[in-house]
């Protein structure tokens, strides 16, 4: 990514124009309606300024010659105080006008942008969400992008009336002496270089510095989180972490004092090259009146029209400089909406049925930036409403295996079949309702208890009476109705004041994994691995209801749910090494049976220590 910081300036420069094309594009389509209001206004207050100068010319020439002429009449000098009150009146009026219509189009694109973003990441795949160099991509397109693109078109906006402006107060000097503007104008060249130099140091810096903010964010979030205070108090972790998150901010702060040093000394050197050159212009102009060739009106104009073309003019500078800064930015939010899932639909079939038969068909896989193999040529079948347990050591590939299942991924080799049909062929939105999953690590919602049962078959599972049912079916019911307000209990401490232990979690995990009580395939990623025995005795109870007609892979270290399949599977270092029934496997004196000596020994010995 970073060949967007080595590029020749002639590319940059067109990189930036095909940004600025992008964004004018996204906002016209999402809100013309402001953007021709906003074109108007500023068209009309650009015109202002000019006016307004030549009406002061008029006013003091006006004055002037009449007082030249002795007279106490102000007959000459009203319509030009008419003429300068009602321009006045319509500046205000537009000012108002073209702020409130910004503000409108700012608060549209903000949101628009947000959505675009949000609605983008969800698309992507968990192998791009799991790749650190895809996260300093979404660090750079979270830090304010959404902003950059409402500072550019605020910028955008006020360049384009800033030039309109500019374009009058020109014609105005130049109606006076020629000479003025041809050597005022050339003056903004080198500060608007030096802008734009600014801008892409400030851009190189931010981008350069993704990783670190990241690292800065992991600090801060593990010192606030409550997930990790008990380990961090008592391992005494907090001054090791609060230090190594200062040394960050203390390496953006030195870079960014450096960088504003720079901005002010380049800010000085203009406003005083542009002040000598406009008080020598003002000798000439005065030097000019002595002899007669321009009015004590054009005097005031000068003075009143050389600051403000000198304010303009710097204005119009830091105008380009921010919108060539924003530009760059919002190339982070291009270059993430550019990304593309990597797990597509195929030809997007949706069986009418689907029975439940699955088949590994020498199956390969290794995690996307990893060089190790964790799945290698893996054959197996499941047949239609079969329950099978996939037996092995951490790491062996077992909860690899339900991922690609649920394609979270795709095989590197092989192919993975749903009754006969390649899993690349169905529509992933279908194949996903056709699953029921609980995974080991999953997910706590800060949500109601109904709720957090619900989102499992969300928007399906509505209706209050059908999540009490999963509730009883999944054991919990009880321990929902003994919570402060039931089922309309908040659960979770950032937004309620009511939560729960692991395992009383991992119940309503279950909960949720069974409110798709219809999907053909069931998938348990060690269900009872937080439970008492009271809860998983309850749950095995009803097992056979949860699990008929499904095709049910287990996973688990316990042999009392290992006990519970028809076939088991066992896996070592990403193969398939055995498989068989419990009392077959252990006929065979192989791995497994090792294995359930060994976890038999285990068991023992925790018996003896409780004596």
């Amino acid at each position: 990514m970073d060949n967007i910081l080595n590029q020749p300036l002639r590319r940059l420069a067109r990189k930036i124009r095909t940004n600025a094309r992008w964004v004018l594009q996204v906002s016209w389509e999402t809100c013309p309606g402001l953007i021709s209001g906003l074109i108007i206004g500023k068209i009309l207050n650009s015109a202002m300024p000019a006016a307004l100068a030549w009406i002061t010319r008029g006013l003091i020439n006006a004055i002037v010659e009449t007082s030249q002429q002795g007279l106490r009449d102000l007959t000459p000098i009203v319509p030009w105080l008419v003429y300068g009150l009602a321009l006045v009146l319509i500046n205000a009026l537009l000012d108002f006008l073209t702020e409130n219509l910004s503000r409108r189009l700012s608060d549209r694109m903000q949101v628009h942008m947000d959505m675009q973003t949000l609605e983008h990441s969800t698309r992507l795949d968990l192998s791009w969400l799991e790749d650190p160099d895809f996260q300093d991509i979404a660090q750079r397109a979270k830090q304010n992008t959404s902003g950059q693109i409402v500072g550019f078109l605020t910028e955008f906006f006020n360049l384009f009336s800033n030039s309109l402006k500019i374009i009058g107060i020109i014609i105005i000097l130049f109606a006076i002496d020629p000479l003025i503007v041809l050597i005022t104008v050339p003056t903004v060249l080198p500060y608007l270089w030096f802008k734009w130099r600014q801008s892409r140091a400030r851009f190189t810096k931010e981008f350069r510095r993704a990783t670190h903010r990241r690292w800065a964010n992991y600090f801060s979030s593990v010192l606030t989180n409550r997930r990790y205070i008990p380990e961090i108090k008592l391992l005494r972790l907090a001054p090791l972490f609060l230090e190594r998150y200062r040394e960050l901010i203390r390496t953006f702060i030195d870079e960014d004092r450096h960088l504003h040093m720079r901005n002010l000394l380049g800010n000085f050197v203009f406003a005083l090259v542009f002040s000598v050159f406009f008080y020598l212009l003002f000798a000439r102009v005065a030097w000019l009146v002595l002899e007669g060739s321009l009015t004590v009106g054009d005097v005031a104009i000068f003075a009143g029209a050389t600051k403000t073309l000198r304010d303009m003019l710097i204005s119009l500078a830091g105008h380009v400089g921010k919108i060539m800064e924003s530009t760059l930015f919002i190339e982070n939010l291009i270059i993430l909406l550019g990304i593309q899932p990597r797990i597509c639909s195929g030809v997007g079939l949706t069986p009418e049925r689907i029975r439940g038969r699955i088949e590994f068909r020498n199956v390969s896989f290794a995690y996307p930036g990893s060089r190790r193999t964790v799945l290698n040529n893996v054959s197996l079948t499941i047949e239609p409403g079969e329950i099978v347990a996939l037996v092995g050591k951490n790491g062996a590939g077992k909860s690899t295996l339900v991922k690609l299942l649920c394609r979270l991924y795709d095989p590197v080799e092989g192919a993975i079949l749903l009754d006969g049909i390649d899993l690349r062929e169905i529509s992933l939105d279908y194949l996903h309702q056709q699953i029921a999953v609980v995974f080991q690590q999953a997910a706590h919602f800060e949500a109601s208890a109904a709720d957090n049962i619900a989102l499992g078959n969300w928007p399906g599972l509505s209706a209050r009476r059908q999540v009490e049912e999963i509730g009883r079916l999944a054991q919990v019911d009880e321990m929902i109705r003994d919570m402060p307000d039931g089922y309309d209990t908040m659960l979770g401490r950032n937004f309620g004041e009511y939560d729960l232990s692991g395992g009383q979690w991992q119940r309503l995990v279950l909960a949720r994994g069974l409110a798709k009580k219809d999907a053909p395939l069931l998938i348990l990623d060690e269900p009872t691995r937080t439970l008492d025995a009271e809860s998983e005795y309850q749950l095995f109870s009803e097992f056979d209801k949860i699990a008929t007609g499904r095709t049910t892979l287990l996973i688990s270290h316990r042999f009392t749910t290992i006990n519970l399949a028809r076939q088991i599977v066992v896996l070592d270092r990403g193969r398939v090494i055995e498989t068989g029934t419990h009392q077959e496997l252990l006929e065979k004196a192989g791995y497994y049976a090792s294995y359930y000596e060994l976890k038999e020994r285990h068991r023992q010995l925790r018996g003896l220590m409780r004596l």
